[in-house]
């Protein structure tokens, strides 16, 4: 069993001019200095803003300290700004993504990254994508969840996705708000589990029930749709749901085969979470996450723990992943 080599495809990066951008603004999302340090004010609530979250770096030290050898960064999503309007979005969107190139050559290839995308206009987000894989020739791009919360949400997203399909792009499907809409109240007690824990993770799932539901992976074929945290609550839902169709819809049984079609990240879950994916999806489907810089474990953790086989371990440390990143860089028109 080789976990000498661990890819990390689930982490986030706040550098490439965002953090000046935000700390100009006056109202959520915004960077704002106070006695205790400098606090990130993001749409679902705040914390603390450390050089971890955008010094490249430390989060090298502590590659290196994990075992991680090669890390994707992504536009942070949960920001929310790139819903803000064009203006203010598309200048320091592309020059984050212009940063996040100039890592990936700088690193030899250690970091990469999924650029973000100015969604205020659609078809400027279609330009940008098609400019990121193709000149810029990273992986693709990070897209709000909320618009896979429904199917009718996704089609708004059309020329988003004709562009990923056309360049091969990987897609990861991060909770984020749509345009014009307003970021949900937090838990009214122990937001930190019944809001980022129960409520996302019931949310990741409805997004995988928007792919596997729709016409969305026969449509648009040659994206790489990656869900976050194993997909939710869907390898422990799964048997409900197929239970429904044969109770309710036997004619149109649970497409449980389609969950296959998705890649999942393990960010921020353990060992018997893993276990379960495992079983449900398989391994060539599962890859190592680490949520960093807001969780700071070692993704490989989870993995030596896990009761699942050591071929399954390395796939789901760096084989998967690197077969994956290697789909995106041989698409064609993209080059190394």
């Amino acid at each position: 069993m080789d976990l000498s080599r661990c890819t990390d495809m689930h982490a986030h990066f706040y550098g490439g001019g965002l953090a000046e951008m935000l700390a100009r603004r006056a109202s959520r999302p915004c960077l704002r200095e106070t006695i205790d340090g400098p606090v990130m004010l993001a749409m679902n609530g705040e914390f603390p803003f450390t050089p971890s979250h955008h010094d490249h770096t430390i989060g090298l030290a502590k590659m290196a300290a994990q075992g991680v050898t090669r890390r994707m960064l992504t536009f942070p999503g949960a920001l929310c700004a790139d819903v803000l309007p064009l203006a203010e979005s598309l200048p320091a969107i592309r020059a984050f993504n212009d940063h996040m190139a100039e890592l990936r050559a700088r690193t030899g290839g250690r970091l990469t990254a999924l650029a973000g995308l100015p969604l205020a206009d659609m078809e400027e987000a279609a330009l940008e994508l098609v400019r990121v894989r193709r000149e810029l020739r990273l992986p693709g791009a990070i897209l709000p969840s909320n618009y896979f919360n429904t199917i009718a949400q996704a089609r708004a997203l059309e020329p988003v996705l004709r562009a990923a399909n056309e360049t091969g792009a990987l897609l990861m499907l991060h909770p984020g708000l749509m345009v014009g809409e307003d970021a949900p109240a937090l838990a009214a007690d122990h937001p930190q589990y019944r809001t980022s824990a129960v409520a996302l993770q019931a949310q990741a799932s409805q997004v995988v029930l928007t792919l596997i539901l729709s016409d969305l992976l026969d449509a648009f074929p040659d994206i790489a749709f990656q869900a976050i945290n194993l997909g939710g609550t869907i390898p422990f839902i799964v048997e409900r749901m197929e239970s429904i169709g044969r109770h309710r819809n036997a004619d149109q049984p649970f497409p449980a085969e389609r969950l296959k079609r998705i890649w999942y990240d393990a960010a921020s879950l353990g060992p018997r979470a893993l276990e379960a994916a495992v079983k449900l999806y398989g391994a060539d489907r599962i890859m190592a996450g680490s949520d960093y810089p807001i969780f700071h474990d070692s993704p490989l953790d989870a993995i030596r723990e896990a009761a699942i086989s050591d071929s399954d371990k390395e796939k789901v440390a760096w084989r998967t992943a690197e077969a994956l990143l290697d789909r995106q860089d041989a698409f064609p028109g993209i080059g190394g």
